[in-house]
């Protein structure tokens, strides 16, 4: 049996982030994952200067695609914001991979289905064996799911639903471009050029509204490439989009059982208003690694639940998105619910 200090079961930027971290301490440390990286992996790709202070990325050393925008236009039904703002735009296919071989783990593909506890130990499909265990494996982590799920239920009304596609494009516009609540979408779509000549289009929205409202989100999918061909943003492109979906930042009650740890989207950490998660996972990452390395307390309190700093933002935001005027069920109200 494979016996470690720390097994990480996810790949992503919070189980890199981790093992990276721990790897800096010395401390003995393996990467599992259900896939082989580099992966495809759907996602807008969009990443915040936090984050790549967070992960002491150097763009300049940085070998794959980075592109900075010093501006992004946000639309809205009735006016659009030409923001200036600093943002970035990675290809996660890249980047994953990158994050994952600087953290200088070593990583062996393997599909995570059974994990109990013997003693102090926590065994993996009687294959795997430590005495920390994170669990980063998405929505869909079996840590979360082995060993969290109980006392963190996944609450339906926090769960967003996407449809994108990423593809190499000649795009003529270069800047990021958002649409927010158009025919009554409970969520936004994007348009995100990245670097090298590949775009990444796609939208999302909070799937119990869209139930609710006896919509769907093909619907609003239909309606945006339609859009971008009107606006020569995107022509003759053959689209093909894939789904998936994750959960939104609720209370998080329990993120530590024993020497486990949840993170990241297992977590259900993307913020509540633009539905960013790599920031969060990131920052989650190194958070368990600071409480293996150092004891220091696991909580993930601290993190920002919105990506935008301004009230007023946030408020308006949960409402659009959950008319519940101004306020988000909580985990526990909304998993009774539903």
């Amino acid at each position: 049996m494979d016996t470690r200090d720390v097994i990480v079961v996810g790949g992503g930027p919070a189980g890199s982030s981790c093992a990276w971290r721990l790897a800096q301490r010395g401390i003995d440390c393996l990467v599992l994952d259900a896939q082989t990286f580099p992966r495809l992996k759907l996602c807008a790709g969009w990443i915040t200067p936090e984050a790549v202070a967070d992960l002491e990325l150097e763009p300049a050393a940085y070998p794959h695609g980075f592109l900075t925008f010093d501006h992004i236009y946000f639309h809205f039904p009735v006016l659009g914001i030409n923001t200036r703002t600093t943002q970035h735009s990675i290809r996660r296919i890249e980047f994953d991979a990158w994050l994952l071989d600087r953290s200088g783990a070593p990583v062996v593909t393997h599909n995570v289905r059974d994990i109990r506890r013997d003693g102090d130990w926590y065994v993996i499909d009687e294959q795997f064996r430590c005495r920390y265990l994170i669990g980063a494996g998405g929505t869909k982590c079996p840590v979360y799911r082995n060993l969290f799920r109980a006392a963190n239920p996944r609450a339906k009304t926090l769960q967003a639903v996407t449809l994108e596609q990423e593809f190499p494009y000649d795009y003529r516009d270069p800047l990021c471009h958002l649409w927010f609540f158009e025919r009554g979408l409970p969520g936004y779509s994007w348009y995100v050029p990245k670097a090298g000549g590949h775009l990444n289009v796609g939208i999302g929205g909070m799937a119990a509204r869209l139930k609710a409202n006896g919509d769907d989100i093909k619907n609003h999918w239909a309606y945006l490439i339609d859009k971008l061909g009107r606006l020569g943003l995107v022509r003759g492109h053959e689209w093909n989009p894939k789904g998936y979906s994750y959960f939104i930042r609720g209370n998080v009650r329990v993120v530590r059982v024993g020497n486990a740890f949840i993170t990241g989207d297992a977590a259900g950490l993307a913020t509540r208003d633009l539905c960013e998660g790599i920031g969060p996972a990131v920052k989650s990452g190194l958070l368990a690694a600071a409480a293996i390395a150092d004891g220091a307390e696991y909580s993930l309190e601290a993190l920002a639940r919105y990506s935008s700093p301004a009230r007023l933002v946030q408020r308006a935001m949960d409402y659009m998105l959950h008319r519940r005027g101004g306020r988000l069920p909580n985990e526990r109200t909304a998993a009774r619910a539903a």
